[in-house]
């Protein structure tokens, strides 16, 4: 399989088996799946467990899901594939792909809003302030 059809065969994934459909994508506005793509992206080595000791404490975190994965969704949605580097980037590609298409979803529906909008003021006659 090619990388397109690596990425394509993982976003139906998504889709079918997670349940990550467009209309719940439309639901993160806030390029929550942009930033958990690039928590994907990121190098082996960026995506390293950190440990830690302080105080006699030991803290372990991944670095990625700690500064780009994003805090509103559910941890048990950070699936790191850390031996198949392949597999992530796939991740990573089809979460691309998720948040292109609720991006042109949104510019299709805020054309319309805006037509919608036009027809609206070109039925308005500030004259008499009625509309027809």
């Amino acid at each position: 399989m090619t990388g397109i059809e690596i990425i394509a065969a993982e976003r139906r994934r998504q889709i079918d088996v997670e349940g990550f459909t467009p209309e719940h994508d439309d639901r993160d506005v806030m390029g929550q799946l942009a930033c958990a793509a690039a928590a994907y992206a990121l190098p082996d080595k960026t995506n390293a467990k950190i440990v830690k000791v302080e105080k006699g404490f030991w803290f372990e975190a991944w670095i990625a899901r700690k500064i780009l994965f994003p805090e509103t969704w559910d941890a048990s949605w950070w699936k790191p594939s850390p031996n198949d580097r392949i597999r992530e980037l796939a991740k990573a590609g089809a979460l691309i792909a998720a948040e292109i298409d609720r991006l042109q979803r949104c510019q299709v529906a805020f054309k319309h809003m805006e037509t919608d909008r036009q027809v609206e003021d070109e039925d308005w006659h500030p004259v008499d302030g009625e509309i027809e």
